[in-house]
């Protein structure tokens, strides 16, 4: 059936879950190395896409499913229970063309596809805003509150922030419940940590990571356009993405990465 196959599946679904499991795990990238976060992504979209249709059989041809599953079995990883004490277990959430509510539905997700009760920490990327609007705590506050429902179901141990400056990261912290434990700051725009955000996050305990992340890492016309070239005569302007989790495991005592993988949920908006 191949991609005529997959065609029909997302004609008829109302949701597509991609799963790319641990690209450790993938030959074919682990030989690439992509210049950027986002060549990665489109990569692993287009190739789990690729690989997900060719496998689709006659008999799968007539299901109609509203949520669409779409992962490489053999790339599919769980974390052994025995195992997991040894692991951190971290995430990174972007969140594309949906709400705050879609953050319970990504982790949820990624505790399911790593075989673990919680995650060890989420990151949030600060969620795209309109244009001429300035990111503001209170743009932040819903999406931050079912982070902190998160913690507080003991779905995850710690939330942290990115791209906050000194301000902006002062305000969130003053006004949470849960605080944020890391920010992260992107080096291709400032070379040096602001002194001020250092200070800060110096007093309150909160870590300061460093990312390579553009500020939209999928956008909706990028998830068309790999859609469009994976699978032949798909509707692709009906597909937009929800958002997209990256996920780490690494081996504690060692520090090396043991799992990575990408997590994407996209909805069809049918005319």
């Amino acid at each position: 059936m191949g991609t005529e196959g997959a065609r029909v599946l997302l004609e008829r679904a109302g949701r597509l879950t991609l799963q790319t499991g641990n690209l450790l795990n993938w030959g074919c990238l682990r030989k690439k190395c992509p210049a950027t976060p986002g060549e990665e992504v489109r990569d692993c979209i287009q190739k789990t896409l690729t690989e997900w249709s060719s496998k689709i059989s006659q008999d799968q041809n007539q299901e109609t499913l509203e949520v669409l599953e779409c992962s490489v079995a053999q790339a599919i990883e769980k974390i052994n229970p025995e195992e997991r004490d040894e692991l951190k277990v971290s995430a990174k959430l972007f969140i594309v063309g949906s709400n705050s509510s879609s953050i319970r539905d990504a982790v949820d997700l990624a505790c399911s596809a790593l075989g673990v009760a919680q995650l060890d920490s989420v990151i949030i990327a600060p969620p795209p805003v309109e244009d001429g609007t300035n990111l503001s705590l209170e743009y932040l506050q819903p999406y931050w509150k079912e982070l902190e429902n998160l913690v507080q179901n003991k779905k995850i141990v710690a939330i942290g922030t990115s791209d906050l400056d000194k301000t902006l990261l002062e305000q969130l912290y003053l006004w949470a419940q849960v605080k944020p434990s890391s920010n992260q700051v992107n080096l291709a725009s400032c070379c040096v940590m602001p002194p001020d955000l250092t200070a800060f996050a110096k007093e309150c305990d909160i870590q300061l990571l460093t990312h390579n992340d553009p500020k939209e890492l999928l956008c909706e016309a990028s998830f068309q356009e790999v859609l469009q070239e994976s699978i032949q005569n798909v509707k692709a302007n009906e597909w937009i993405p929800l958002w997209l989790l990256r996920y780490s495991v690494i081996v504690k005592s060692r520090g090396i990465i043991k799992s990575k993988g990408y997590i994407i949920q996209a909805k069809r908006n049918a005319s």
